[in-house]
């Protein structure tokens, strides 16, 4: 249910301080613990027109989560952004544009017991493989989501990465600059991101909380403000939240795109 609200905290990792969120059990959670290896993490990085920041993110991702497999999924770049990463990650794919669609052809081509959904214009945090591994070895968690950052003191940036990051437990709704993770089990039976114009991730999100626990990772992706500063940070900030209230009541998703366009939107050159 969109409006239902997350209960309060009851389990910490003290080795990571991962917080989870009470969700209803999973009926078969042994059984479905069974199928998830500890092995590999498949991360999957839709973009669309990237040249500008892929090969820094691909060139990170070594230090900071080596021994994942690195997935980037291109919807149809006019740059260089499909030739600068085919180097630096395990598989370059190209999907028809949309990041749902891409998010889902790279879940479908990924080896990994595990997928990890992270924008290109982020930095993970040291370590951060290893906080999702032992998040997942608990058989209650379905999947979880990190802490974001975003590198400015402006005080709208804190309403982003720190006052909503509240409003969303109390809303129950989460967006995908948090890097998703879950068990791939989970994904499939989410059915996957529902591919339509805007909110996918949000839907993912309410989906994949009906099926377990959710795991938040205090851990920061540190996120670009290039959107921001491109479109406005007060105007972006402020339609944001205007869309997350009008879904929350149900407005239809085609209205919320044709705001999201009107407002927000631009073409990455």
């Amino acid at each position: 249910m969109r409006g239902e609200r997350f209960r309060e905290p009851i389990h910490a990792l003290s080795l990571h301080d991962v917080i989870i969120l009470t969700k209803p059990e999973l009926p078969n959670a042994q059984q479905e613990s069974a199928k998830i290896r500890s092995g590999l993490i498949s991360i999957i990085v839709p973009v669309l027109n990237e040249a500008a920041t892929i090969e820094r993110f691909l060139r990170c991702l070594p230090e900071r989560a080596g021994g994942a497999e690195v997935i980037v999924v291109d919807g149809g770049s006019s740059d260089a952004t499909v030739d600068l990463a085919r180097n630096h990650c395990d598989r370059c794919l190209r999907a028809p544009r949309g990041r749902a669609v891409q998010m889902n052809a790279g879940a479908r081509a990924a080896s990994g017991d595990t997928l990890w959904f992270v924008h290109s214009d982020c930095e993970v945090p040291a370590g951060c493989l290893q906080q999702i591994s032992d998040v997942l070895r608990q058989a209650e968690i379905a999947g979880g989501f990190f802490r974001i950052r975003i590198p400015n003191k402006r005080l709208v940036y804190r309403l982003t990465d720190s006052f909503a990051h509240y409003a969303g437990l109390l809303l129950g709704m989460r967006f995908g600059d948090h890097g998703f993770f879950c068990r791939r089990t989970a994904f499939e039976k989410t059915g996957g991101f529902p591919e339509i114009p805007l909110m996918e991730d949000a839907e993912f999100f309410c989906k994949l909380r009906r099926l377990g626990r959710i795991a938040i990772i205090p851990s920061r992706l540190i996120t670009s403000p290039r959107r921001y500063e491109k479109i406005g940070a007060w105007r972006l900030t402020l339609t944001y939240g205007l869309i997350a209230l009008l879904y929350l009541l149900r407005v239809p998703i085609s209205v919320l795109a044709a705001i999201y366009r009107k407002t927000c939107a631009y073409q990455k050159k």
